[in-house]
């Protein structure tokens, strides 16, 4: 548990450092620093250290579930800070989050979808979404099937209330750049369609163990909680 004051320098220290990994990855692979969005993963991560992270010039916090980011928020420092969602988000806990993210990034079902778009027009807005893919096609992972996501894009495109602006992606630890490369050619497959309401802005992958091959694979969306916060459980 990090309590006191050397260890909140130590997480400034580590930032800089995923920074540093974050800009080679980039310039190794032909990118732009700016391109790459560093996101800060606040599970089981309290407030007062999400906001050292904040106060380190992180602009991007993701919560992976509903009643934590409800127990924090009011606590966080949240200027020019946004919030993405991305854990699984179950239908009835949408109203409590639906006024508290700019993104969800987990809609790993048409149903989901559905019930999002319903919240955001209750709270006239548009809540953008990226659709999870089960790349691995991993039994004990939800999310969409690669071969049939667009089929589902197609019908989640004209659900009111919602606008896909990407994918998100956990992959199989073994051979992880594979999976890279294949969500990245759906991806880039996806963006040449042109389908309304559907903009291939984000690609959201890469943690903490693999960020930089995913940066090299497209990813603009990189999301860190162990190297940036240590262990948490």
């Amino acid at each position: 548990m990090i309590t006191n004051q050397s260890d909140k320098n130590i997480i400034v220290n580590r930032i800089l450092e995923i920074r540093k990994k974050i800009e080679y990855a980039a310039l190794k692979s032909g990118r732009k620093l700016d391109e790459i969005n560093l996101m800060a993963v606040t599970k089981n991560v309290s407030a007062d250290l999400v906001n050292v992270a904040i106060n380190s010039g992180v602009k991007l916090l993701g919560e992976n579930r509903a009643q934590e980011l409800n127990s924090k928020y009011y606590d966080y420092n949240l200027d020019n800070v946004d919030i993405h969602f991305i854990g699984h988000l179950q239908k009835n806990k949408i109203r409590t989050i639906i006024n508290k993210v700019s993104m969800i990034e987990s809609v790993d079902s048409e149903d989901l979808a559905r019930e999002i778009g319903k919240h955001a027009i209750k709270n006239d807005k548009i809540m953008p979404i990226l659709l999870e893919v089960n790349i691995g096609m991993q039994q004990t992972k939800t999310g969409f099937y690669p071969d049939k996501v667009l089929d589902h894009i197609k019908i989640i495109s004209n659900i009111p209330g919602v606008k896909i602006r990407g994918l998100m992606v956990i992959p199989p630890k073994e051979n992880v750049m594979y999976y890279f490369e294949k969500i990245r050619d759906i991806y880039i497959d996806i963006s040449h369609k042109k389908i309304d309401n559907v903009s291939m802005d984000f690609l959201s992958m890469g943690m903490s163990g693999d960020f930089e091959k995913a940066i090299s694979c497209g990813s603009n969306i990189v999301r860190i909680g162990n190297l940036m916060f240590g262990s948490r459980y």
